[in-house]
C-alpha cells in the first residue's frame, strides 16, 4: 500500500470515530445549542465568537439539524488537519509508518473531544495548521501560492477564533528571530497577510459598529475563569493533554529547533506557549501548535526507529489512549460514565470531573452540559399549552442563560412552542420589540432560589410550574415558572435590565460599573 493511500484511509477512520464511540443518549451541548441559535441570526460577528462557525451552524440548521449533522464539521476538520499534518510529514520524506504517528494524536488524545464537539477550537486547529503548513511548503518550493494559502488561513481564523493571532504573531516573531530573508524579503507574503487582513475586515467592521463586544467578552472570561487559571497548570496540561504521544511532538520539536529551515516552527511553539501563559490562557488554547509538530516528528522517528521500537510507540499510545477514552469521549449512558469515574479515580486525578465552580461532580462539565434539554423543552411545553390561547398570545418565552433558549428553540418545534428568548450572550441582541409588554412570562431559570426573590411579588400570580429533574445535567434543579400580570415597575425594571446588559456589552459599557435598578435583589429577571 502506498502511504498517500495509507492517509486517505486513516483520514477517512478519524471522521468516522465519534460517531462510533459516542452512546446515543446524549443530547446536544449547550455551546452546540447556541451556534445553532446564531445561525437564525446570521451577521458578520456574534458577542462570543466570529462568525465562521455559524456559516457551519446554519448549513446544519439547513440539513435538519439532526446530530449527525451537528457532529459532521468537527469530525470532518478532524480529519482534514490529519491530511494537511500527514501530507506535511509525506513531504518530510515520512513513508507508510509516519503516517500512522502522525493519525495517533487525533485518536489517542485530547482531540477527539475538540474534534467531536461543535465548537471553534476544530476550526481554529485547522487554520493553525494550515497556516503553518503553508509556509513550510513555501520554503520546500519556494511557490507563492503557500504564501496566500497562509494569509488565507489566518484571515479564515480570525473569523473562526481570535486566538490564531496569538500563533500568527509568534510565526512572525519566529521568522524574525531567524531571519528567514527568503520570506521576510518576498513581496507576496505581505500581499498575503495584506489578504488575510481583508478576509477579516468585515468582522472587524461589525466589531466596530457594535462598541467591541469582545472587549466585555474577554473581561467577563478573565474574569470568570481565566484569572484563576494556573500558570504551571497550563504548562503541565500540554503534556498531559498529548501525553500518548509526548514522543513524537517533542522529537518534532528537537529537530525544527536544530535545523535552520525550520527553526522558526520551534520558535513559534514556544513563543506561543509564553503569550498563553502570560495570558492565564485554558490549556487547549494553544493545541492548534501540534499538528505541524507532530508532522515534523513522524519522518525522524520513522528513520530512526527499528521494528520493536515501532510496535513499542504504537503499543504505548494506543493503550494511553484507550485508558483516556471514557474522560474525552461519552461513549457510555449518563448512569454508567458516572459509575465508570467513581470506580476508576484517574478521572478526578487529572481534573476532568472538576467544573467552573471548582469542585468535582459526577461527570465532566462538557458531558453535563450535554443532558436533560429535551425533557426541559417538553416541561416547557406542558406549562405553555395548559394556557388559554388568549393567554398563550400574549406570553414570553424568557430563558436565564443560552443553553436554555437555545435548547427550547432546538427542540421547540416538535412540541410547537413560540421562540423562546434570553438577556444572555448573543440572545440578547434578539429580544422581540415590546417585550416589556406581554402580560405572561413563562421562565426557565437555574436560580434555584428564585421563587423567593421579592421581584415576584409583582405580578398578580406566580406558580411553580415543575423542575428539570437530571442528576447528571447542570441544568438539575432548573424551575419552571409562570407569571401573570407584570406591575408597571417591573416592566419598568425589566427595561432598564436589558438596556444595561447591551450597555455592558460595548467596550465602554465593560469598563464602567453599572447600576442596579430599583428592583434588583437577585434573580434571573430583575
Amino acid at each position: 500500500m502506498k502511504p498517500i493511500h495509507l492517509l486517505y484511509i486513516l483520514a477517512l477512520t478519524k471522521v468516522l470515530l465519534p460517531f462510533l464511540l459516542q452512546d446515543p443518549q446524549w443530547e446536544p451541548h449547550r455551546d452546540e445549542l447556541l451556534y445553532l441559535a446564531e445561525a437564525r441570526h446570521i451577521a458578520w460577528g456574534y458577542m462570543e465568537a466570529p462568525p465562521l462557525l455559524s456559516l457551519f451552524a446554519w448549513l446544519t440548521n439547513g440539513m435538519g439539524g439532526a446530530m449527525w449533522a451537528i457532529k459532521i464539521w468537527p469530525s470532518l476538520f478532524g480529519g482534514l488537519t490529519y491530511l494537511l499534518a500527514g501530507r506535511l510529514a509525506l513531504h518530510l520524506g515520512g513513508r507508510w509508518f509516519a503516517m500512522i504517528l502522525v493519525w495517533l494524536p487525533f485518536v489517542a488524545g485530547a482531540w477527539l473531544r475538540m474534534h467531536f464537539l461543535f465548537q471553534p477550537n476544530f476550526l481554529d486547529i485547522f487554520w493553525w495548521t494550515a497556516m503553518a503548513y503553508g509556509l513550510i511548503r513555501f520554503q520546500q518550493t519556494e511557490k507563492t501560492s503557500y504564501l496566500y494559502m497562509s494569509g488565507l488561513s489566518f484571515g479564515l481564523g480570525m473569523l473562526s477564533k481570535y486566538n490564531i493571532i496569538f500563533y500568527a504573531v509568534s510565526l512572525v516573531a519566529g521568522l524574525l528571530l531567524t531571519w528567514d530573508k527568503k520570506v521576510l524579503t518576498n513581496r507576496h507574503f505581505y500581499f498575503a497577510a495584506g489578504l488575510g487582513l481583508l478576509i477579516f475586515l468585515p468582522n472587524l467592521i461589525w466589531q466596530v459598529t457594535n462598541g467591541f463586544p469582545i472587549v466585555y467578552h474577554m473581561k467577563e472570561l478573565h474574569d470568570s475563569q481565566l484569572q484563576y487559571l494556573s500558570q504551571w497548570s497550563f504548562l503541565k496540561d500540554q503534556l498531559l493533554m498529548n501525553i500518548a504521544t509526548v514522543f513524537i511532538w517533542i522529537t518534532g520539536l528537537v529537530w525544527a529547533t536544530l535545523n535552520k529551515q525550520y527553526r522558526f516552527i520551534a520558535w513559534a511553539f514556544l513563543i506561543t506557549i509564553v503569550l498563553l501563559m502570560i495570558g492565564h490562557g485554558k490549556n487547549y488554547y494553544a493545541q492548534g501548535a501540534y499538528p505541524v509538530l507532530f508532522a515534523l516528528g513522524a519522518p525522524q522517528l520513522e528513520a530512526w526507529a527499528n521494528k520493536w521500537w515501532k510496535i513499542g510507540m504504537v503499543a504505548f499510545s494506543l493503550f494511553i489512549g484507550f485508558k483516556l477514552l471514557p474522560l474525552l469521549l461519552p461513549i457510555k449512558a449518563p448512569a454508567a460514565l458516572a459509575a465508570y469515574y467513581q470506580h476508576h479515580p484517574l478521572a478526578s486525578k487529572v481534573g476532568v470531573l472538576q467544573w467552573e465552580d471548582q469542585q468535582d461532580h459526577p461527570l465532566p462539565q462538557d458531558f453535563a452540559d450535554m443532558l436533560s434539554w429535551e425533557q426541559m423543552t417538553q416541561k416547557v411545553a406542558k406549562a405553555y399549552h395548559a394556557l388559554d390561547s388568549n393567554e398563550k398570545a400574549h406570553t414570553l418565552l424568557f430563558c436565564d442563560n443560552y443553553g436554555e433558549a437555545g435548547a427550547v428553540n432546538y427542540y421547540g418545534a416538535r412540541y410547537h412552542l413560540p421562540p423562546a428568548y434570553s438577556d444572555n450572550a448573543s440572545f440578547l441582541y434578539w429580544m422581540p420589540p415590546h417585550y416589556d409588554q406581554y402580560t405572561t412570562i413563562l421562565l426557565v431559570t437555574d436560580d434555584h432560589e428564585e421563587m423567593q426573590h421579592a421581584f415576584m411579588k409583582e405580578f398578580k400570580a406566580v406558580h411553580l410550574a415543575d423542575s428539570v429533574n437530571s442528576p447528571y445535567s447542570r441544568e438539575h434543579g432548573t424551575l419552571i415558572i409562570l407569571m401573570k400580570g407584570p406591575s408597571e415597575a417591573f416592566r419598568e425594571a425589566f427595561r432598564d435590565k436589558i438596556n444595561r446588559g447591551k450597555l455592558k456589552t460595548t467596550a465602554a459599557g465593560a469598563t464602567q460599573e453599572l447600576k442596579p435598578n430599583a428592583l434588583e435583589d437577585g434573580g434571573s429577571m430583575h
